[in-house]
Parts: C-alpha cells; sequence; structure tokens
C-alpha cells in the first residue's frame, strides 16, 4: 500500500457535513465574507491537506500569509478556505478557534512545542498487556492529556493475552491495572481486547454524535485495531505481533480522521516514541491530584517536598501512603518541565535575536539604497 491509500480518508457515515461543526463555529465563520467555505482537517501530507466540507472531501494547501508567520493548522482543526474550484484549488486561510489542542514537547533544543491533533472532546489513552503496561508512562500521557482541555480515558488493550505472558511478563497483569486506576484519580480505567472486540460496548458512554476522540499511545498497541473494530471494518492497516516484545508491527504514519456511523470523529495517531513533556505545567497538579491535595497541609505554601521541615507530601510517602515510585515520578516531571521551559525561553530569545538582526540588516540595506 503506498501512501497516498494509507492517507485516504473516508466518511463512513455516507455524508459530507463538517464533523463537529457547531454554532459557535458558524458564529466565528460569519466574519468572512466572500468566496470562503469552512472545512476541518483529515490528514496532513508534506505539504497538502485533507479537508472535509460541504462539498464532499477536498485537499488544499496553506495560505502564504500563514506560511510567513508559523500559523500551521492539525487534524481536527476547523478551518476557512478560500474556494476557487472553478479551478479546482482551494487555499487554507485561517484557523477557527481551538476549545481543545493535545501537544508535546518536539525534540532538540528549540523547546517549541508540537501540536498533535486540536478540538478534542476525549483522548483514548491506549495501552497494552505486555511491555507497555506502564504506570510511569501513563503518568507523562495523563500530563500532556489534562493539559489539552480534553478529557482522558486510559483503555488497557490486549486484555485477553494476560494468561498467555511468558518468561518476565508471566506475573498477573492485574496488579499492575490496580496501580494504574490507583494513580488515575477520576479517569476511567477500562480493560478491553480490541482483536477479539471484548468490552468494546465500554466506550459507548464516550462515543457520542458530533463529539471527538484521538487515540494515542505507543506504536503496535492496538490503536488501528481498534479503529477497525469500531468502524466494522479494516481501514487502517495492521501487521502481526513480534514475539520478543509483543508489539504490533504498526503501520500508521500520518494521524488520520475518521467518522463512524453514529456520527463520532475519531484521530488515530502514529506511535508516539517519546512523550516530551512540553508545556504542560496545567497538567501536574492533576495527574498527580494526591500529592497536590496532600500539599495543602505542608507548613509552606512554596514547599518544594523535598528538603523543608513538616513536608505532608514526605510524611505520606514515608507511611506508605504515596508511593516512593509515584514520588520520584512526580519530582522527574516536574523537573522536566523546568527544563522545557528554560529551553523554550532560550528558543524565544534565539528568534528575538535573529528577528533583530535581520531587521538591522534590512535598515543598514535601505540606508545604502538612499545614498
Amino acid at each position: 500500500m503506498d501512501n497516498e491509500d494509507r492517507n485516504e480518508i473516508i466518511d463512513i457515515s455516507g455524508n459530507y457535513d463538517i464533523p463537529g461543526w457547531n454554532v459557535s463555529l458558524e458564529t466565528a465563520f460569519a466574519a468572512y465574507n466572500g468566496p470562503y467555505i469552512p472545512g476541518r482537517i483529515a490528514a496532513r501530507h508534506k505539504t497538502l491537506f485533507n479537508i472535509l466540507t460541504e462539498k464532499g472531501e477536498v485537499q488544499a494547501t496553506i495560505s502564504g500569509a500563514m506560511r510567513k508567520i508559523g500559523k500551521q493548522p492539525v487534524v481536527g482543526d476547523h478551518i476557512v478556505l478560500l474556494d476557487q474550484s472553478d479551478i479546482n484549488s482551494y487555499t487554507i486561510v485561517d484557523i477557527l478557534p481551538r476549545t481543545s489542542c493535545l501537544s508535546r514537547g518536539a525534540a532538540g533544543d528549540s523547546g517549541e512545542e508540537q501540536l498533535i491533533a486540536a478540538n478534542i472532546d476525549t483522548i483514548f489513552i491506549v495501552t497494552a498487556v505486555g511491555h507497555d503496561l506502564n504506570v510511569r508512562r501513563l503518568e507523562r500521557y495523563l500530563t500532556i492529556v489534562h493539559s489539552s482541555g480534553a478529557r482522558p480515558v486510559i483503555l488497557i488493550n490486549k486484555i485477553d493475552l494476560a494468561d498467555n505472558l511468558s518468561g518476565d511478563r508471566a506475573d498477573d497483569p492485574s496488579g499492575t491495572i490496580q496501580e494504574i486506576k490507583d494513580i488515575a484519580g477520576d479517569v476511567p480505567v477500562l480493560t478491553i481486547s480490541a482483536l477479539s472486540k471484548t468490552d468494546l460496548d465500554k466506550l459507548d458512554h464516550f462515543m457520542n454524535p458530533d463529539e471527538s476522540i484521538a487515540l494515542i499511545g505507543s506504536s503496535g498497541v492496538g490503536k488501528s485495531t481498534l479503529i477497525n473494530a469500531l468502524l466494522g471494518h479494516d481501514i487502517q492497516k495492521t501487521l502481526g505481533v513480534r514475539a520478543d516484545d509483543d508489539k504490533g508491527k504498526h503501520t500508521t504514519t500520518v494521524r488520520q480522521l475518521f467518522v463512524l456511523p453514529n456520527g463520532t470523529i475519531f484521530i488515530d495517531n502514529p506511535g508516539i516514541r517519546e512523550i516530551q513533556l512540553g508545556d504542560s505545567s496545567d497538567g501536574i497538579d492533576r495527574t498527580f491530584s494526591d500529592i497536590a491535595e496532600l500539599a495543602h497541609n505542608c507548613r509552606f505554601k512554596d514547599c518544594t517536598h523535598q528538603n523543608e521541615p513538616h513536608c505532608a507530601v514526605k510524611n505520606a510517602v514515608a507511611e506508605g501512603i504515596i508511593t516512593r515510585e509515584r514520588f520520584d515520578s512526580y519530582h522527574k516531571l516536574n523537573g522536566e518541565l523546568a527544563f522545557q521551559t528554560d529551553k523554550a525561553e532560550i528558543g524565544l530569545k534565539g528568534v528575538e535575536k535573529k528577528k533583530y538582526k535581520g531587521i538591522a540588516i534590512a535598515r543598514k540595506y535601505m540606508g545604502s539604497k538612499r545614498q
């Protein structure tokens, strides 16, 4: 299957209404007069975007003005299109207001945010029985999801494989699943099997017409298999499972938007290899709500829970109320967030420096032209 086939977006519902369109978006779009139509980003290629519109699915590029200011739409964005269908041309000229935005820190030293998807109501954090069933990794996912503005739900997939684990994975995973439930707070934790379609009815509560659900998780945990199961036939290509690490040999390479028969919108994402937190400081207190609640009882309001006396959090660790692993994870993620903030400030200074250098060169050039 070539890239073009993999990137094809199919509207299973049989109509071409814009998924997720509502009164607020209609009001925002009303400001545009002329040959403009609204749409929603369904997939992104290198330079082209697949857009779902009232006319059907079209492909578009972004305008030079948007490119110049670095304004980049992502899958899930509702956008404004310049409609030049008479010459088979569509151009994205603006992004309508977002209700939520899932992002993570980009790799490298820039400190920039990498946007993943926008306008999401619920995010399914998909993990699986086996190597991927990791409490500390889920704390990372919860941190970025809580910061997005969307509602997180943890799905533990491949539950039917629990009895077939071998070697160092022969232990009953129920202990880890219970630990995940303990740290999840009010976040639902559901066990399913996408391949055998076991307990998929547990997801019905979250699948409502015109609501958007994004899937995130490591490669091979079964996100595409879940999409195929919910759609009723194979759209996302999947391969077998490797025997050495129980990972599916995943083939999704782009983010894609699908519409289920009942109107629920799903966004599938490629597997995330490294979970950089980026600017997810808002998500820390919600991910570690138990620690945040205990912190109210610390003697000092700005207690860092490290060396201060009369620290309620450290006392809870000593008493076994908070595990040492969770306490260490809390400090580790806070340290990473501080580092990401420093990188972002350095990156911003670099951008400003280049900006003013460019202005100086332009002024020098204009001065020489006047002489």
